[in-house]
């Protein structure tokens, strides 16, 4: 009885008329090359399907909160379960959110401390640091205390009029400037550095005063405040999203000296057990408040040291160990955010649900994965229907049922080009099946190394009196298991002695959907340019932000209607039929093509039509980074995980001047098939003097480093040390580390899941 979901006829984005049936109560693996056609498929069409029907059985006014799905562009979808999809979004959250209070672990633990703490000093709600009871007094339970760096904020070789004070919307022009411009407080004109005693203290910290002589633009019935406390509650105490980058900037932020850090007041520390406050527990790794919490019996307890201990041990399974429950959850890596959503439906009573994963390997050492493994297991013996999109062969060797998309991506992918089981795909002749079969080898090159960049004895979080020596004009691979001091040792430790090493991350990219290919490289500027020259019209028209932009979408290519209760609906424009610009952008031409043409071409169109060095360049590098088919003016919503990535590495390449670069976790979001390709990048950095040092899990980038550096053995307080260094040949004889372990089962072909 309706075994399989049937999909009929999908069409999204670049899927060609797909038709598959996907096996219920088992484990779907979707693969292939970034960009075939995958979230196509899994997000943009099962997905979206069963959460926009699911949506649309609850009122029309409940409708309007929640998040609208475009109805995939599909024939028919039959038997599709409710889906929970389970993504590499970062949590989130603001400052009082932590992994203890998204678990509910933290619940559970005040729970346990206000029945059996000792002295009792209340019920639950008097250790909650979100509460006035519980809360830091000095802190008000954030753990931290943020001040405004003077320095950083203003500008004192600048007036008012110059824009002195160095923050969005006092600028000028910005309208909070004028709440001083026009108090007659100041002379507008005055550098800030020749302000007396008197006029500086006026300027940031009155804290509530009548302006001296206001000008007629002065809102009457308004009461001056001094820059630090506006700052300081109109952006610091809201925790303002939108503005956290500037904030970070300005601000000096400092452990509370009061709670050290651990958000609770006097009264809450002072109630323990078995000598350990409820602040003490916030701070230890997972692994050691779990193993605290198991020597607790208690006959009161029973039920809450069973439930506290269920979902510690969730967050051990799925490799969170190193962590505590004390960490802000907008801390956490995309991967650290997924396997914390994975422990919130791992003891779910919930069955037959669609749970579908977006990679849930990334950011994994293969150590690691064994406990994500069986947590999925564990979903599908319950009697759910699991679907993941990954690229990690171990994670596609657990499938029971496989889902090659391809063959290639953008226009050329799109297509089912295999189904089956894992033994099948590697002997089928699919990218993906070739990618798997292939023998793996390790660099055994022992070339010598003449000099060095060293860190000597250095001590940072778990890293410590640590030692390395990483050899310049190289490329230096940095492992280890997931907390086991490789960002601490290299992004933080090495940057500091060497602060011209530029970073490559996971950051997601940020834009508006006005920004694509071009505005992200920034080379559209030059572009439009190009076309001015050429066409002798002013650059602005070849803008869709500019003159040029069509004067009914205002240069989105959509409209957007609101109806009401029933959500907002993107139309296409009917003026420029989704061209962005307006009839005269459309009129001019150069060599033949208007600016929509030329936006149109793909990477190696393009690269052959233009003929300008510094658009070549940008062009022969996202070729170098294989999206030689994608359009110039592809908004960056459009793009894969994987093509984000990949897009990343070319801006770094075009755009990086320095010698050092540490790249983390390159292989994020891409095929086996892609690594070659990246591999033969980091070789043409290298031929150019660069120094690569890249942290890594990917056994295949792995294995060709030319000097290993290996973190451990565990995460947390059981990892910070170096286990090896050296020549990657000779760490498969480390007899203590879990990556020469996999290492060598990688090199020996094992295609047994770890």
């Amino acid at each position: 009885m309706n075994e399989f979901i049937e999909i009929k006829g999908a069409r999204t984005n670049n899927l060609k008329n797909v038709s598959l049936k996907i096996p219920k109560h088992k484990i779907t693996a979707v693969t292939g090359v970034s960009g075939s056609g995958k979230s196509s498929l899994v997000f943009d069409t099962l997905a979206a399907e069963s959460q926009r029907l699911l949506n649309e059985t609850y009122s029309s006014y409940i409708q309007q909160l929640l998040p609208h799905y475009q109805p995939p562009r599909v024939d028919a979808i039959k038997n599709l379960p409710v889906s929970i999809v389970i993504d590499q979004k970062r949590i989130g959250g603001n400052a009082r959110s932590t992994i203890g209070t998204i678990t509910d672990s933290y619940t559970s633990l005040r729970l346990l401390f206000s029945r059996i703490a000792k002295p009792f000093i209340g019920y639950s709600m008097v250790y909650s640091f979100n509460n006035l009871e519980g809360m830091c007094p000095r802190c008000k339970g954030l753990g931290e205390i943020k001040q405004i760096n003077n320095q950083r904020l203003i500008d004192f070789n600048r007036s008012l009029n110059e824009g002195a004070i160095q923050f969005p919307t006092f600028q000028p022009g910005g309208y909070r400037l004028s709440r001083y411009t026009e108090t007659g407080n100041f002379d507008n004109d005055k550098k800030i550095s020749d302000y007396t005693e008197e006029e500086m203290n006026l300027l940031l910290y009155d804290s509530g005063s009548m302006p001296k002589k206001p000008t007629s633009k002065w809102p009457k019935t308004s009461t001056y405040i001094g820059v630090i406390p506006r700052i300081t509650k109109g952006f610091i105490e809201k925790d303002d999203a939108k503005y956290a980058g500037e904030l970070e900037r300005i601000l000096d932020v400092h452990v509370c000296p009061e709670c050290h850090g651990t958000r609770v007041n006097e009264k809450a520390r002072s109630a323990k057990i078995q000598g350990r406050s409820i602040a003490d527990c916030v701070t230890m790794t997972v692994s050691e408040l779990l193993a605290f919490i198991r020597s607790i019996e208690h006959p009161d307890a029973t039920l809450i040291l069973n439930e506290l201990i269920k979902k510690l041990e969730s967050l051990q399974m799925v490799g969170l160990n190193y962590l505590s429950l004390n960490r802000m959850t907008r801390s956490l890596s995309g991967g650290e955010s997924q396997r914390i959503k994975m422990t919130k439906h791992l003891n779910s009573a919930l069955s037959d649900i669609l749970y579908i994963f977006d990679e849930p390997s990334i950011g994994l050492h293969p150590q690691d994965l064994s406990g994500v493994i069986k947590m999925i297991n564990g979903l599908k013996i319950k009697g759910n229907t699991v679907v993941l999109v990954d690229h990690d062969p171990d994670m596609i060797k657990i499938a029971d049922y496989i889902i090659n998309v391809g063959e290639h991506a953008g226009e050329r992918g799109g297509k089912i080009t295999f189904k089956g089981t894992y033994a099948d795909l590697i002997r089928s002749r699919t990218i993906t099946g070739n990618a798997l079969a292939k023998p793996h080898t390790i660099n055994k090159k022992k070339q010598p190394i003449s000099s060095f960049y060293t860190l000597d004895h250095v001590n940072l979080h778990n890293v410590r009196n640590a030692s390395v020596s990483i050899p310049k004009q190289c490329l230096t691979v940095v492992t280890g298991v997931a907390g086991s001091g490789k960002s601490t040792l290299i992004r933080y430790l090495f940057t500091k002695k060497y602060p011209e090493a530029k970073i490559l991350d996971q950051s997601p990219i940020r834009g508006s959907n006005r920004s694509n290919v071009l505005t992200y490289l920034n080379v559209f500027d030059h572009v439009r340019d190009l076309f001015a020259k050429y066409t002798h019209k002013s650059s602005s028209l070849f803008s869709f932000n500019g003159k040029g932009a069509c004067p009914m979408c205002k240069g989105k290519g959509f409209i957007k209607l609101d109806l009401a209760y029933m959500g907002d609906v993107q139309q296409l424009c009917e003026k420029c039929h989704g061209k962005r610009y307006n009839d005269e952008a459309l009129s001019v031409k150069w060599r033949g093509k208007t600016i929509d043409d030329f936006l149109h071409l793909s990477v190696d169109e393009a690269e052959i039509w233009i003929e300008d060095h510094r658009l070549k360049q940008v062009l022969n590098d996202l070729i170098g980074v294989n999206l030689s088919y994608i359009k110039l003016g592809q908004g960056l919503d459009q793009f894969s995980g994987g093509e984000l990535q990949r897009l990343k590495i070319a801006k770094t390449l075009t755009q990086n001047t320095s010698n050092v670069l540490i790249l983390d976790e390159p292989s994020t979001g891409l095929h086996e098939a892609d690594i070659d390709q990246l591999l033969t990048l980091f070789k043409q950095l290298l031929n150019t003097g660069k120094t690569l040092i890249v942290l890594e899990h990917n056994l295949s980038i792995i294995s060709q480093a030319q000097w290993l550096i290996d973190m451990g053995l565990g995460g947390g307080t059981l990892g910070g040390n170096v286990i090896f260094q050296g020549y990657p040949a000779d760490l498969l004889n480390a007899p203590h580390s879990y990556t020469a372990k996999h290492l060598r089962r990688y090199i020996n072909g094992s295609t047994h899941p770890i």
